[in-house]
């Protein structure tokens, strides 16, 4: 593809470093497939010649504009332009994209050790292929940062997950660079497999490329999809960016294994297209044999291979994969000659390239102290720092303080999490009692069954998932929970709107697809006072599944608070306040905002009963009898989608016959649409949930629509 690479020095047909890569000249082009893209204009920066050049947009503060000097990147408007760097001036590139974002990271007081350590791999892959026209494709979004700056995104990183900006996640509308979504992980060799088998049967001839990282292993639908792939066969490219060492030997005192040279060696002569068309003419010669020669061949083979690789590295092959690895992740010239050679390779099937990066890696310093961004400022403090500091109180914080008085007190009780990231207070509870916390990683449908399995030995399972990984689990909270009734206690946190991950991470679907369970109870706490309590009623419940949910951020308010819990009745709401003229039925943390309706109506001569619900299933039938026949007016809210909540009340109220008379009822609930990136107030606001739309609502029940309308502005 393109010019004929210089022969290097291991023999191989790649830029390997020991000699500069070809030049391309201005009116060059490249061939992807049908199609020939024009490289035109090149980048041909001459070394120490470049001029010092730093971008600042309008909307730019002071330290922004005072980042380190970036003249490589900043001549870069297109991955095309890569095309013409030497080997020489892509390190200096990545190391400019390090700078880069640290200085991103310290204005926006928001950092990602994944994005960091991708830098390197990110430029190496820019480098050799073809995006857009070689689909390339990432797991998990934060890995992507290095790959948004690359591709024309770089004024808006400041904007980074702010509304109507840029999303933290690799997003199809956003970008033609960006071939498919990345959020919660696991999903990018699917995809890319049914593209390369989509431009397969359409005669096309594109890469398609997928980055995974080392935790989205930890996900079933990898290994289902690598198996699908394997046994397809065609041709994708798989690069596993491996931060942890997962695949490696843990040796006491924590030392990780290093790339050596040797390694280094054994990997581009893996990725070498010599080395492979023997492998293949060596394929075709045994199966002439045959006799079993073939059978024993590929199995000297494969116990060959494993040899020169690292331990689990035949896993992949025997999904179907052709293993290249470890290559250095860091080491843009390595990167670049394996790259080169993989690109090179045209029917050889899948092939997976496995990388090592380091997450702690920042830019290099070498003549360059004054330019380091101190990342142990502000919101990037170090564990040290972040022990002195006084955060703000979660819901996940009076979770585990609570659950560890129940623990304390019952010796059944366990924890499992499931999810990408651990909440710090979870690992409170795993410090204390680490025999009884079960870390299973990305792997939610394993998380619920292996909870249910728990359950079944006589513990009592709290499964902490986030709402919107709880729907990748679904089946298995259907078949291997609820059906069976094994009481499982749910812990769905992240419930809800959830600021500027926007609608990737987004919980509202959780309250309709848990109630309409036939065993699941479904409750909700409206402060931490009732979560606690909640935590104590889980724990008692033994003879069906049971769960709760609640929302993400600090807490408001913290007053008396109390973390030992009192046992609620199953299925008993509880009035707040009372009023004769509308009643405000609220579920989980929109009670807050019916109490804030309250006070707005109050002063508009109009009384109001507020309820606090606590139960969608089983709901309080008697609560919602008394509150039918004292007022003529009912309004639901919840922060869930259409479906939840709200329709197991009007399904009550209707069969009742509450809804055939004087009753009018008015549901208020999410909108039927995802809900993009931004402040969690202004997503409230977008989504009509703030007290003045409660109290809006009730105006308009009651016929004053023109105070409704003064009160929304």
């Amino acid at each position: 593809m393109g010019a004929a690479p210089a022969q290097c020095a291991y023999g191989i047909s790649a830029h390997c470093g020991k000699l500069e890569p070809p030049s391309f000249c201005i009116s060059s082009t490249v061939e992807i497939g049908t199609a020939k893209v024009c490289t035109s204009p090149a980048l041909s920066i001459p070394s120490k010649k470049f001029a010092t050049r730093i971008c600042c947009t309008a909307n730019d503060n002071d330290s922004f504009c005072e980042k380190a000097p970036t003249p490589i990147l900043d001549m870069v408007e297109s991955p095309i332009q890569l095309k013409n760097l030497s080997l020489k001036e892509l390190k200096q590139l990545a190391k400019e994209i390090r700078l880069d974002l640290l200085s991103i990271f310290k204005k926006t007081q928001k950092q990602s050790k994944a994005s960091l350590a991708a830098v390197e791999l990110t430029v190496a892959i820019h480098h050799v292929f073809h995006a857009p026209a070689d689909k390339i494709m990432w797991d998990v979004g934060e890995q992507a940062y290095a790959h948004k700056i690359l591709t024309g995104r770089r004024s808006l990183m400041h904007t980074l997950k702010q509304k109507d900006e840029l999303s933290g996640f690799t997003n199809r509308s956003e970008s033609e660079f960006d071939p498919f979504g990345a959020g919660h992980g696991c999903n990018s060799i699917s995809a890319g497999l049914g593209m390369a088998i989509a431009r397969d049967m359409k005669g096309k001839r594109e890469r398609i490329v997928t980055v995974i990282s080392n935790g989205t292993t930890m996900a079933g639908q990898v290994y289902e999809a690598m198996s699908n792939a394997g046994y397809m066969d065609s041709d994708m490219i798989v690069i596993l960016n491996d931060s942890r060492l997962s695949l490696y030997p843990k040796f006491e005192g924590g030392l990780k294994t290093s790339i050596s040279a040797l390694s280094s060696t054994l990997s581009k002569l893996q990725s070498s297209k010599s080395f492979r068309k023997f492998r293949e003419v060596a394929k075709g010669v045994t199966k002439r044999i045959g006799r079993g020669m073939h059978e024993w061949a590929a199995k000297v083979d494969e116990f060959a291979r494993g040899l020169i690789g690292p331990l689990g590295s035949t896993l992949f092959e025997e999904l179907g994969l052709y293993y290249i690895g470890p290559v250095d992740g860091h080491n843009t010239e390595d990167l670049v000659c394996v790259l080169q050679e993989v690109a090179s390779l045209n029917s050889t099937g899948p092939v997976l390239v496995h990388v090592i990066t380091e997450e702690n890696r920042e830019a290099d310093h070498h003549g360059q102290q004054n330019e380091k961004m101190d990342m142990n400022s502000e919101g990037s403090m170090n564990p040290d720092q972040r022990a002195h500091e006084i955060l703000p109180r979660t819901y996940s914080d009076c979770f585990v303080e609570s659950l560890l008085i129940e623990a304390d007190g019952d010796r059944d009780i366990v924890m499992v999490h499931a999810g990408m990231e651990m909440d710090p207070c979870f690992q409170l509870f795993q410090e204390k009692l680490p025999e009884r916390f079960f870390d299973v990683g990305m792997a939610e449908q394993h998380a619920v069954t292996f909870s249910a399995g728990l359950s079944c030995g006589g513990l009592k399972p709290f499964c902490m998932i986030p709402s919107s990984f709880l729907q990748r689990a679904y089946d298995q909270v259907v078949h291997d929970v609820d059906r069976q009734r094994i009481p499982v206690r749910f812990v769905i946190t992240s419930a809800g709107l959830v600021g500027s991950n926007g609608p990737v991470q987004c919980g509202p679907f959780d309250i309709t697809f848990m109630s309409c369970l036939p065993n699941m109870i479904v409750m909700a706490p409206s402060d931490v006072n009732e979560l606690v309590d909640m935590v104590s009623t889980a724990a008692q419940v033994n003879d069906r599944p049971i769960c709760f949910r609640y929302p993400r951020g600090a807490i408001s308010r913290v007053d008396n608070f109390i973390s030992v819990g009192i046992p609620i009745e199953i299925g008993k709401g509880r009035i707040l306040a009372e009023g004769k003229d509308v009643a405000l039925l609220g579920y989980g943390s929109m009670v807050h905002n019916c109490l804030k309706a309250r006070t707005l109506l109050l002063t508009l001569g109009i009384e109001v009963t507020v309820a606090d619900a606590r139960f969608c299933k089983p709901l309080d039938i008697g609560l919602l009898r008394e509150l039918c026949k004292n007022h003529d007016f009912l309004v639901t809210v919840e922060e869930g989608s259409i479906g939840g909540f709200g329709s197991h009340v009007a399904q009550f109220i209707a069969l009742d016959g509450q809804l055939d008379g004087r009753v009018k009822w008015r549901p208020i609930v999410l909108p039927d649409n995802y809900i993009e990136h931004t402040s969690s107030a202004e997503q409230l606001t977008l989504a009509g949930l703030t007290g003045h739309h409660i109290a809006a609502t009730a105006l308009s029940l009651l016929g004053r629509t023109k105070e409704a309308l003064l009160l929304m502005t």
